[in-house]
């Protein structure tokens, strides 16, 4: 969900179109009428009716701003040709100005009708796909494209990128998804940093992970002299600095504590550099509490890490942190080198104190095409909906936290297949039915855990919610559990 290896990153790019809805996410081959994609996309001819004109009857009046008229015909000009844009402007012509009030009731009811005939339309579009009505999903995917914009309401933004998964399944015709599609060019590792320090702080998901992760950790090993943690993904190690502290304030003194990272490639572009900019800040900050402290880089890919990677020594307490990064390795049912379980049974002959695990309780790992699309769309529907309280709709940087921290994970879900689709999330339930193989056993997570998470959640909207079911956390958006946590030993 948060992180995306490198060759997803470039998997496709945004166009921008000069209009009022912006446009996104155009596959590379359908500007050639030899492709597959090209089909899909000019295949429908926008027609100018009564009925499509309506839409237009709101910008009428006094109320309406001339800049907004000019918008709207520069988008009427880009989607249907200069031609056809004196025949929707005669019949616009035709109407009485209507009063303000009028207008504005008239236009939030048919935004409230689209924003349902938009989830409906979505759904039977994949639905088409899934039993291979090509003209049905062709046709679908004309009507939808003037229905979704990255700038709208949350399902209109969420419909943007699914819209473009969509696209890009269809196009893809048995070849892979990344030559179908054009490279996404990539923002500068300053920016692409500010963007994920942004969801970060207006979302409590990764705080939930992590707090709950350190919370296991902190109880584990309260009585432990010499501590070594392994985190799995490590990220820009933001999560190590409110653990270090905690023991610095520990009674009778802190542990000596080692930490070994394992480094993943969007975290190193965000960040400008290697693990050594990980290490030295969290040395740093150990040394001004006084704590012992030693770190230890891996810069290898999480699935092929060894044993002697580690450097696990004798004498040492052994911790390991899964925070969202297990659902990008390949299962059984894409590789008979099945990483996801490999992983787990390496982890358990190192004999660890304990373990955490944080991932997001969506089922889209060996899911088909269509109950997928489905998945995802209710999932990140509700993801959308906790930014949109929290982030203004007229944020500048809004589109680019969704276009670069989010809407990749979503169009590799829906678009691809095999080892191209890397993100591949599992409900609670299977992981535990994968660390009980492994060989593990639960560790409950402690009351102050629970408790320290529901204050956090005081600073949020109080439509999110905390639940504890057996042994476990699940964060979720008012019906929806979006993020799980838990700890084996």
């Amino acid at each position: 969900m948060y992180k995306h290896p490198r060759q997803e990153i470039e998997a496709y790019r945004y166009v921008p179109v000069h209009n009022s809805r912006k446009r996104y996410c155009t596959p590379e081959s359908s500007s050639s009428p030899d492709s597959p994609a090209y089909e899909v996309i000019s295949n429908a001819t926008v027609l100018v009716s009564h009925n499509n004109s309506a839409a237009y009857d709101d910008t009428s009046g006094s109320c309406v701003t001339d800049d907004f008229n000019d918008k709207i015909k520069e988008l009427e000009t880009v989607m249907m040709g200069p031609d056809s844009l004196d025949l929707v402007l005669d019949y616009n012509d035709s109407f009485d100005s209507t009063s303000c009030q009028e207008t504005n009731s008239w236009r939030s009811t048919l935004e409230a009708v689209s924003r349902r005939d938009l989830r409906a339309d979505l759904v039977s579009c994949a639905k088409a796909m899934s039993e291979n009505d090509l003209m049905m999903a062709r046709s679908m995917m004309e009507k939808l494209r003037l229905m979704v914009s990255v700038s709208g309401e949350p399902i209109e933004r969420l419909g943007a990128y699914l819209l473009e998964g969509l696209v890009a399944q269809l196009a893809s015709s048995g070849s892979s998804i990344y030559k179908a599609l054009n490279k996404c060019p990539e923002p500068a590792s300053t920016e692409l940093l500010s963007y994920m320090h942004i969801l970060y702080e207006v979302c409590p998901y990764f705080k939930f992970g992590y707090m709950s992760a350190n919370g296991a950790i902190a109880e584990a090993m309260k009585e432990e002299n010499r501590v070594h943690i392994i985190d799995f993904q490590i990220g820009q190690g933001s999560q190590w600095v409110t653990l270090i502290q905690a023991f610095a304030a520990r009674p009778g003194g802190p542990p000596r504590i080692r930490i070994t990272g394992i480094d993943d490639t969007t975290s190193a572009y965000a960040r400008g550099g290697g693990l050594s900019i990980v290490g030295n800040r969290l040395a740093k900050l150990a040394k001004q509490f006084n704590v012992p402290f030693e770190f230890n880089s891996v810069s290898v890919s999480v699935s092929e890490v060894k044993p002697k990677n580690l450097g696990v020594r004798p004498g040492e307490a052994l911790a390991v942190n899964f925070a969202f990064v297990l659902h990008h390795m390949p299962d059984e049912s894409v590789s008979t080198e099945n990483h996801r379980d490999r992983l787990l049974r390496m982890v358990k002959s190192l004999s660890p104190k304990v373990v955490t695990l944080v991932e997001q309780e969506s089922n889209t790992n060996t899911a088909a095409f269509f109950p997928r699309f489905k998945e995802t769309m209710d999932y990140y529907d509700a993801m959308f909906e906790s930014i949109d309280v929290t982030l203004p709709r007229n944020h500048k940087q809004r589109i680019n936290v969704e276009q670069h921290c989010l809407a990749r994970d979503v169009v590799n879900i829906i678009a691809c297949e095999g080892a191209d689709r890397v993100e591949r999330h599992e409900l609670l339930g299977k992981w535990r039915s994968r660390f009980g193989m492994a060989g593990f056993t639960s560790y409950p997570l402690s009351p102050l855990v629970n408790s320290t998470i529901r204050s956090l959640l005081r600073n949020y909207s109080d439509k999110y919610r905390l639940e504890e079911r057996d042994g476990a956390l699940y964060l979720g958006w008012m019906k929806r559990d979006l993020v799980a946590s838990c700890a084996w030993k």
